[in-house]
């Protein structure tokens, strides 16, 4: 299937990093597709079998489940007491995690992004400088560099009928083919405090969102929405 390049890696991400873990050929959210051989859940369980677990140490109240699979949190890492983390997850040096966050399977942070209190992660990539920090949910979603999240935001990642979701393209309803799928967000976007993401939404660099409102479809870089 032929996709417009506004929702392809290339456009949504400057990073070499984030474009080397996606097929710059498809749309970004198949790294969301969890029997695509090279999508998310695939490259954190090779990373893991390379890693191996390693848990924060000298930090009070912090619960690990490592039932599913390993965490490994890398040294220089913040983590805050009151935090639970359910592998397998990957936190890389110099990020924060926040007291009474809540890291769910197959989440990897990259250097110098933030989830923060109270917030929810699960399946997401946060690329660099990506930042959730105040009541967030982060579900099946990538956050570009550099993003943030206002208080409050939730990245929607299910319909309410549990259907497949699709996405409005050029007013043409196309299918991702996924039935978890929250959003993706390009490097800088901006989304104001309790503002939601509909399932299946994806924003192009440095765009804005006013804080409570509600966004669906796809927006070109710069876009600014109320």
């Amino acid at each position: 299937m032929d996709w417009p390049a506004g929702v392809k890696p290339e456009a949504l991400f400057s990073s070499d990093t984030a474009r080397s873990m996606m097929n710059q050929t498809e749309p970004a959210w198949s790294l969301l597709n969890p029997n695509n051989p090279s999508g998310l859940k695939q490259q954190i369980d090779a990373k893991l079998a390379e890693l191996g677990s390693n848990h924060p140490a000298g930090v009070e109240y912090v619960t690990i489940d490592e039932r599913k699979g390993p965490v490994h949190v890398q040294e220089g890492a913040s983590i805050e007491p009151h935090v639970h983390l359910i592998g397998p997850c990957f936190i890389e040096t110099n990020t924060t995690i926040r007291s009474h966050a809540y890291v769910r399977e197959y989440t990897w942070m990259m250097r110098g992004s933030l989830l923060g209190h109270a917030s929810e992660s699960k399946h997401s990539l946060f690329l660099p400088g990506a930042k959730a920090p105040h009541f967030n949910y982060v579900g099946d979603s990538v956050l570009g560099s550099n993003a943030n999240l206002g208080a409050g935001v939730k990245l929607s990642n299910l319909r309410n009928d549990g259907k497949h979701i699709g996405i409005w393209l050029n007013d043409v309803r196309r299918e991702t083919g996924l039935r978890k799928f929250g959003a993706i967000l390009g490097d800088d976007a901006q989304l104001g405090c309790n503002a939601v993401t509909n399932p299946g939404t994806v924003l192009g660099k440095s765009s804005m969102v006013h804080p409570n409102t509600t966004v669906s479809g796809y927006h070109p870089d710069e876009s600014v929405l109320r």
